[in-house]
């Protein structure tokens, strides 16, 4: 059942007046007895081991690369952001030749990690769970770590600060504590229409959780891996719902307002944090996310002993650890490899040429973890049917971000200060309203190791909501340009300044940086700096992995599952998993016990 391939959350980077004080920080717990400790930062085979250039942050470096040495593989993945390592890292699992060629002097893509001043930034996500997790229902990137021998070590939580029109609380997950906030901030009518919103998603997750994620595939072998192996516990999972429970997963491919309006959902508060929640998790609202998924977050989010992670040395352990299974199996990642152009051949893609003008072979396939835009740009125009070129450029896209990251005195903050912070100034502007929401993350809280002794670093951003033409054809050296950085920019600042306390003071920042939409497009490599395909259910699907030119495949976020972490970990296990024989998938979803 194609619903049950959604079984994973797909979380976006968190993508966060006062009624009563804030309560205590939720204490980290360390989730991992096994892991190694954090390398410094990835030590990925580079192809040129030149010094970052001082013009960019450590790790934004765009220099040209020098030769990739063994310019051939059996495979190659342009580009490293999750869903390419992930990709790769399989394959090397699967004992393919793989080479992952990346255009920075670091790995991770939207996820990687830079460093300035002593001070270790994430660049993008930074709320996940499930790290943990194994079997069948494991996270996505989890299994994959699994698979590759991998573990991240983690602290743990429970909660985050919310700051919404209605007053300031720290919103728990859990069966019963955002009850309590409900009945009071809100009242007892919203408990009991989130209350009902449970009983009826809660019992559609059995199928929403039926297929792992792993176990798909682009190809027939699918009828073996998947609907063949888990057939059973799909049946036993409609049996258990009852025919409530059934009727209701038949609408897991539908969007989720229409589970919401079907139960007669009233609240305004209960529908507004429905669609926060959604527009967090998916990058659109209720009328436009996947039942399936959402039907999947809440029965993980409020079930009893659900905890969030942070993985301890910040998003680039998790990197370190894809790059070091990739390594450990054989694969290799060249860095400051800037792919200029697919290669064609008698119609099948056979490599790619360098911006070096080094031309690297792939003796099986090509897979790009570029957006869909960006690969469509780098492909010869001869060669792309029009159907293909029509519907990616037709694909609606999300806006970008405006981003602030700063180090900071801890002193300078308030004591009780937690990780996550949601600021949302006005309901009626709508969450994916322009400069209505603001994302706060601050992971020193829980990661000390990441800034200096007694510092904090703090992550804010406007999330994919931030309008590309404001900033079009703006020259970043401009006065135009740095007066637009400080008029955005503003709203984190207010933002940060409700989060951290009246001790905050922005002259005392040890960092101060400020992205925009073109930063976006200059480092991600991002077409508008796009968060990323703006497809709702309901009026159209993710397209899968496979291409009309054969040996090209694609992974991330413009392929299915979708957006988030756990969705383009999944997108880059298909592609692995389609490109070997069903004999060995099958022997790794045994090996890794799904």
């Amino acid at each position: 059942m194609a619903a049950s391939a959604l079984a994973f959350r797909a979380l976006r980077p968190p993508h966060g007046r006062h009624a009563a004080a804030p309560s205590p920080r939720p204490r980290p717990r360390a989730c991992s007895a096994t892991a190694a400790a954090p390398r410094a930062r990835c030590r990925a085979v580079a192809a040129d081991e030149r010094p970052a250039d001082p013009a960019f942050p450590e790790g934004q470096n765009r220099g040209i690369s020098g030769a990739v040495e063994r310019p051939e593989a059996d495979v190659v993945v342009i580009g490293s952001g999750l869903g390419g390592l992930c990709c790769a890292g399989l394959l090397a699992r699967y004992g393919q030749d793989v080479l992952v060629l990346e255009s920075h002097d670091r790995p991770g893509g939207a996820a990687h990690s830079f460093d300035i001043k002593g001070f270790s930034f994430d660049s993008g996500p930074s709320l996940f769970s499930g790290f943990q997790s194994r079997g069948p229902q494991a996270n996505p990137l989890a299994q994959v770590l699994d698979a590759l021998g991998q573990s991240v070590p983690c602290a743990s939580y429970d909660s985050w600060m919310v700051y919404v029109p209605e007053g300031q609380f720290l919103s728990r997950i859990g069966p019963t504590e955002f009850l309590k906030d409900l009945e009071m901030f809100v009242g007892v009518d919203a408990v009991q229409e989130w209350k009902k919103l449970l009983d009826a998603v809660i019992p559609m997750s059995a199928a929403a959780m039926a297929l792992p994620p792993l176990s798909i595939r682009g190809d027939l072998g699918i009828l073996s891996t998947a609907a063949g192996r888990y057939a059973p516990s799909l049946l036993k999972s409609f049996i258990q719902m009852g025919p409530q429970g059934a009727l209701g997963a038949t609408k897991l491919l539908r969007p989720f307002k229409e589970i919401v309006d079907s139960l007669g959902l009233k609240n305004p508060f209960v529908r507004n944090w429905i669609d926060l929640l959604c527009f967090l998790l998916a990058g659109v609202k209720s009328d436009g996310a996947l039942s399936a998924e959402m039907v999947y977050m809440f029965a993980e989010w409020y079930k009893p002993g659900c905890l969030l992670e942070y993985p301890l040395g910040g998003t680039g352990a998790i990197i370190d650890a894809l790059v070091s299974g990739i390594e450990k199996f054989g694969g290799r990642l060249a860095l400051r490899s800037h792919v200029e152009k697919i290669l064609i051949e008698n119609g099948r893609a056979v490599g790619v040429k360098l911006q070096s003008g080094q031309v690297v072979r792939a003796k099986k396939a090509v897979v790009s973890n570029a957006s869909m835009w960006d690969t469509l740009d780098l492909l010869p125009p001869n060669v792309v049917p029009k159907s293909y070129e029509d519907r990616v450029k037709a694909t609606p896209q999300c806006e970008s971000f405006m981003h602030l990251h700063l180090g900071f005195d801890a002193k300078n903050a308030r004591e009780d200060l937690g990780i996550h912070h949601i600021v949302v100034d006005d309901w009626s502007k709508g969450v994916d309203g322009e400069q209505n929401v603001v994302l706060i993350s601050v992971p020193s809280v829980l990661s000390k190791d990441l800034a200096p002794p007694g510092k904090h670093i703090l992550h804010a951003y406007t999330p994919g909501t931030e309008p590309f033409s404001l900033w079009e054809g703006l020259d970043r050296k401009s006065a135009e340009y740095r007066r637009l950085k400080e008029e955005r920019s503003e709203v984190m600042w207010k933002a940060v300044e409700l989060a951290l306390g009246p001790k905050f003071s922005r002259e005392r920042c040890d960092v101060k940086l400020v992205g925009t939409p073109l930063t976006h497009k200059r480092f991600l490599r991002r077409n508008r700096g796009t968060y990323g395909p703006a497809i709702k259910a309901g009026e159209a699907t993710f397209p899968g992995q496979a291409t009309p030119i054969p040996q090209l495949f694609c992974c991330g976020d413009s392929t299915f599952p979708g957006i988030g972490v756990p969705a383009v970990a999944a997108s880059g296990a298909i592609v692995a998993n389609t490109l070997v024989p069903v004999s060995q998938h099958s022997e790794l979803l045994d090996a890794v016990g799904i």
